[in-house]
């Protein structure tokens, strides 16, 4: 029998969404010091900024996905590009804390259309079984592509331009992933017993399911980290990097400022994670996801912890930058594969919608203590260790999960 294609035009589509997507999610910790200069914000203020935006995105992931379930794939999408692009056009006008933190909501609703929520349960219904963890390894991938150029190339646009004009830069580039949406066309692969089992049947059957706390729990630790570092890592690395970087250190590697080490420290971390996350979609085929993922979770922990006790230095954080961003999304393919493999492919946009949206409460609390706690004790030493606590209790709590799949999903 000859094999599936990995490659297919929805899964190359949705690369290039989830792609640009990423690069702008990824690069708003290189506006934090700007937008604080400009206007003399205290740090708290634009970290509840992202805070919002986060916790949009986490509450906007159930809703598109059920959306994409109802209406259509194509269309979700294309609400979510104009959310997106409508939200940074806004957020390039604003002049108060008030007003970038109103408008962070259309941002985080707009990434949440143009996410992962949508995108991999897409993809997961145009694969075949023996390809299906990989192509969401590929997805996710796509999106730690995106955040190589995303921080760098919104660093480069700081400097020739004003934060606001690149804002609006980055809204138009969002509405160029529409042109690609004629050729996203994923057939409904459920069998008859999921196309009979209803929404509310579908979530009934997963809230009662201990697993599924379980991966809703475990999922916090994972939007913490990913939320503190994205917002803070280039402004924790401006202010403790500043001495050592004044002598001249990483010169000959052509980096020689501070925020550019933040910049390409937060684009080591998407390159690694290309590499990573491969690798995860493989080991999902052949090995048990609950244990990938506490494995993941473990190994967050102990860098971190070792980068934070650790003298910090330019080698220090790229070294790190490279350790974390092996780990940084690969717990992504995973965790869909398992609700995929748990509950089936008919709602999985919206289940994993609901796990993702844990996975943002932990991202808002990420970025909002460490602003707050930034302020309050001026480091953000006590926030890193909180995220070290939380990285370790995600990983035991993946251990008693039950990788079973349910009657309905196997039928």
């Amino acid at each position: 029998m000859e094999k599936s294609p990995l490659f297919s035009p929805v899964l190359i589509v949705g690369c290039v969404i989830i792609m640009v997507s990423f690069a702008i999610r990824a690069s708003f910790g290189v506006f934090q010091i700007p937008i604080a200069d400009e206007f003399g914000w205290l740090r708290t203020e634009f970290s509840l900024a992202i805070a919002i935006q986060n916790l949009a995105w986490g509450i906007g992931q159930p809703i598109f996905g059920a959306m994409a379930e109802k209406i259509g794939d194509r269309k979700a999408i294309i609400l979510g590009a104009v959310v997106y692009a409508l939200g940074l056009i806004l957020s390039a006008g604003a002049d108060t804390p008030f007003l970038l933190q109103s408008y962070a909501w259309l941002v985080g609703f707009g990434i949440a259309g143009t996410g992962f929520g949508v995108i991999l349960a897409v993809v997961g219904r145009a694969a075949s079984d023996e390809n299906r963890s990989m192509a969401l390894a590929v997805v996710t991938a796509a999106g730690s592509a995106g955040q190589i150029f995303g921080a760098p190339l919104a660093e480069f646009l700081l400097g020739v331009m004003s934060w606001q004009m690149v804002f609006t830069i980055f809204a138009g580039t969002i509405l160029t992933v529409i042109l690609t949406l004629p050729f996203m066309r994923a057939p409904v692969k459920t069998d008859r017993a999921e196309l009979e089992e209803t929404m509310g049947a579908i979530l009934r059957r997963a809230f009662k399911d201990p697993s599924f706390t379980l991966i809703f729990v475990g999922f916090f630790s994972c939007g913490y980290q990913l939320g503190f570092i994205t917002a803070h890592f280039p402004a924790f690395v401006t202010e403790l990097c500043g001495p050592i970087m004044a002598r001249g250190v990483l010169h000959n590697m052509g980096i020689t400022t501070t925020s550019a080490l933040g910049a390409v420290a937060i684009a080591l971390i998407g390159a690694a994670n290309v590499g990573g996350t491969l690798l995860a979609g493989w080991a999902g085929k052949h090995y048990q996801k609950k244990y990938l993922l506490a494995g993941i979770y473990a190994g967050r922990t102990i860098i971190a912890a070792v980068f934070i006790m650790l003298p910090i230095t330019p080698l220090s954080v790229i070294l790190f930058s490279i350790g974390m961003g092996a780990l940084w999304l690969a717990t992504v393919p995973l965790t869909s594969g398992l609700i995929a493999h748990l509950y089936g492919l008919r709602y999985m946009g919206t289940l994993y919608g609901i796990i993702f949206f844990s996975h943002q409460l932990g991202s808002f609390a990420g970025v909002w203590l460490g602003g707050r706690m930034y302020d309050a004790y001026g480091t953000y030493t006590t926030v890193w260790w909180i995220g070290v606590a939380v990285g370790a209790f995600s990983a035991i709590v993946h251990l008693p999960v039950r990788e079973k799949a349910g009657r309905i999903a196997v039928a």
